[in-house]
């Protein structure tokens, strides 16, 4: 009788015959049976189809914009014939000078700001400003733009409630949120009277709660303090949403994320890597940025407290 499903022997053949390995050794060691090359053929299709599932879902493009510009009335343009492609499961940090577009480029990927030119598409399909897209999350630089219910808990679920999930999926989802961002002790506080570090989680957690595919992350660290910020860091290290994330947390955007935009002037300046870019220290002072501390060579102690405190040591042992 043949199996649907994939047993040891057929994945051991498959992986086989990728390598071009006679499987004639294997066979022989069971005279009595006959291999079944419909089940091998069926194996084997199936594995491929995985592995090309997989493949296909990493090589899908989430967020696309071509040409986009952006000009506020009676200013110059913010954004000046922006074109980006992100594909799906990617996490990209977006760094750049104070007032260099990024909260714009946000705003106009989640249809908050209508472009001036230019298109905008999120997991193939195109963004129509103001209407609402469940599968899209955005964090907010400041987080009391975002909490607004009566109790952290409330807040939390009010997203799954108006996507129409029933209420037990909804409290799984809220619980799960506030476990993972370490906010379960104040789900029943009332989100104002919180500290800005714990509004920032409690918003993130609003977001996580419905569980998007893509989350514009604007300024996550901001207000966090350093345990809450590497819980912060652990959990997105592991998400598989597709991940944009603007901040000026240089040393939290190398820790996070696998590629980097760099924007001033209204343009994409460099895009790749984020240990080349970031490290280059010409172009990220060219730009109004630094190069990140731990990406600089400790050379010589280069704080005078150490150095009166261990005179004979050298810089070596310092660092």
């Amino acid at each position: 009788m043949r199996s649907n499903s994939i047993d040891q022997n057929s994945i051991e053949n498959f992986v086989n015959r990728s390598l071009d390995q006679p499987l004639n050794s294997q066979m022989n060691s069971q005279p009595n049976s006959q291999p079944n090359s419909q089940t091998y053929s069926q194996s084997d299709s199936q594995l491929d189809s995985q592995v090309n599932s997989q493949q296909m879902r990493e090589n899908k493009v989430a967020i696309a914009a071509r040409n986009l510009t952006f000009q506020y009335p009676n200013c110059d343009p913010v954004l000046k014939g922006v074109s980006l492609s992100i594909h799906n499961g990617q996490r990209v940090g977006i760094i750049g000078h104070n007032g260099c577009g990024k909260t714009t480029l946000f705003m106009l990927l989640c249809g908050v700001l209508t472009p001036t030119t230019g298109e905008i598409s999120l997991l193939d399909q195109p963004v129509m400003p103001g209407a609402f897209r469940p599968e899209v999350g955005m964090l907010f630089q400041d987080p009391d733009d975002q909490l607004f219910s009566p109790s952290v808990r409330e807040d939390i679920g009010f997203g799954p409630q108006n996507m129409g999930c029933d209420p037990e999926a909804v409290t799984k989802q809220v619980n799960q949120a506030l476990k993972v961002t370490g906010m379960e002790p104040l789900a029943d506080r009332t989100p104002h009277h919180l500290s800005g570090g714990e509004k920032q989680m409690v918003a993130i957690a609003g977001l996580l709660a419905m569980q998007p595919q893509i989350v514009l992350y604007d300024e996550p660290t901001a207000s966090l303090d350093l345990r809450t910020r590497r819980r912060l860091i652990s959990f997105l290290q592991k998400s598989t949403e597709t991940l944009l994330i603007s901040s000026h947390d240089l040393e939290f955007v190398l820790e996070v994320c696998d590629r980097i935009l760099l924007i001033d002037d209204g343009q994409i300046i460099a895009d790749g890597d984020p240990l080349d870019i970031m490290g280059d220290q010409e172009l990220m002072e060219t730009h109004g940025l630094e190069k990140p501390h731990s990406l600089i060579p400790h050379v010589k102690p280069h704080h005078r407290r150490l150095i009166a405190a261990n005179p004979s040591s050298s810089a070596s042992q310092l660092f």
